[in-house]
């Protein structure tokens, strides 16, 4: 019996790994010689790096950096089994995560410690630089990244503007004079999950802002700002980012790395399912087991629950998705491939309480449903 255990990380509470081996063990339970397969995954966000280094056998490199808020922390980068790649997550900076809820505003929150973690890669000598942009604490459009790699984003009398989408509306010019050749000679591919581009009713701000703490008012400034800074990136480069799919996320980081390092936006999932060769590996399984915090309507449209039931339905293996949380019609993701869905809950609790059970939940949950599928005869 062959079972590929293939989860995203429960954000803000469980890495993918972690998931991962929850799940393991649930399965372990009921079945302990079964040949399990642990893939933990990330379509750009937490864990990117995580995922990638454990599927090429690569290397964690630690390295400072800022928060979105420019507090000191310790932070990383992978590097990839071919010694060529680095692969960063920009949560791992600029993340939602790393910012207490009563902190986060994204008028001040800033890229820049994204930024320095490019930095570090390009001059740490990679010839290639994969970047996960999911789980942001900002809305500056990569202003912050830019400043971080040498870009100078002067106002009308040629003074460096400040940190944060607040501050965008004062940008007059970039100057780029003192920018390092090595990043034009770096390739550099985005990783993202989303399609949204910079601005209107489903852009950056619209969508994201009210999750990183925006207020209706800030909502229209940022709006604002983020509006004016994608004249002024057309006027400097020549493009227009802002309706190029996937330019919004992370608060407008897309069209940043776009406008300023010539990145190219592709789907996270393609990306990581091609690097961990995750396909080949379903393709040769009797269940699936996938997972991530919350399951919605939004689940069919580019996350990983969804991808990797859209390959199992290739080939007719069955999958099974758990979830912190469930809501929403599930018909389309039974259509895409999901054979059910489960959330993992077994009584009223708060959130904090099942945060710091969620791993039991998951192993239980697991536990159960092998259980059941013995009883049946499958797997």
């Amino acid at each position: 019996m062959h079972i590929v255990v293939v989860p995203d990380s429960f954000k803000e509470c469980l890495s993918a790994t972690k998931v991962a081996k929850a799940i393991s063990e649930g399965i372990r339970l009921v079945v302990p010689d079964a040949e399990i397969t642990s893939i933990p995954f990330s379509d750009g966000g937490e864990g990117l790096v995580e995922a990638l280094i454990s599927a090429t056998n690569g290397k964690l490199i630690k390295t400072p950096s800022v928060d979105a808020l420019n507090q000191p922390i310790q932070s990383f980068y992978g590097m990839l089994g071919d010694g060529k790649t680095a692969v960063i997550e920009m949560a791992a900076a600029s993340g939602l995560e790393l910012i207490p809820p009563v902190q986060r505003d994204p008028l001040t929150a800033s890229t820049y410690g994204t930024g320095l973690l490019l930095k570090a890669a390009i001059e740490a000598g990679y010839t290639q630089i994969v970047i996960g942009i999911g789980g942001s604490a900002t809305n500056d459009g990569g202003a912050g990244m830019a400043q971080a790699l040498g870009f100078k984003l002067l106002d009308l009398h040629g003074n460096p503007i400040g940190f944060g989408g607040g501050l965008l509306g004062e940008l007059h010019s970039i100057d780029s004079s003192e920018v390092q050749d090595q990043l034009r000679n770096v390739k550099i591919i985005v990783a993202c999950d989303v399609e949204n581009p910079l601005l209107g009713t489903s852009g950056a701000t619209r969508v994201y802002g009210p999750q990183k703490g925006a207020t209706p008012e800030m909502l229209e400034t940022l709006e604002k700002n983020l509006t004016h800074f994608s004249q002024i990136l057309q006027k400097e480069f020549g493009s227009n980012f802002a309706e190029i799919p996937g330019a919004g996320a992370a608060g407008g980081l897309g069209a940043g790395l776009m406008a300023f390092c010539n990145a190219r936006i592709v789907s996270g999932f393609e990306l990581v399912n091609q690097l961990t060769n995750l396909e080949e590996q379903i393709s040769k399984a009797s269940l699936v087991f996938t997972a991530e915090g919350k399951i919605d309507s939004q689940t069919p449209y580019g996350k990983t629950v969804s991808g990797i039931a859209q390959i199992a339905k290739k080939y007719q293996v069955p999958v099974i998705a758990l979830a912190g949380m469930v809501e929403g019609g599930l018909d389309l993701l039974h259509e895409n491939g999901i054979t059910a869905v489960f959330a993992i809950g077994d009584k009223p609790m708060s959130l904090k309480k099942s945060i710091s059970c969620a791993a039991g939940l998951l192993t239980k949950a697991t536990e159960q449903i092998m259980r059941t599928l013995q009883f049946f005869g499958r797997p």
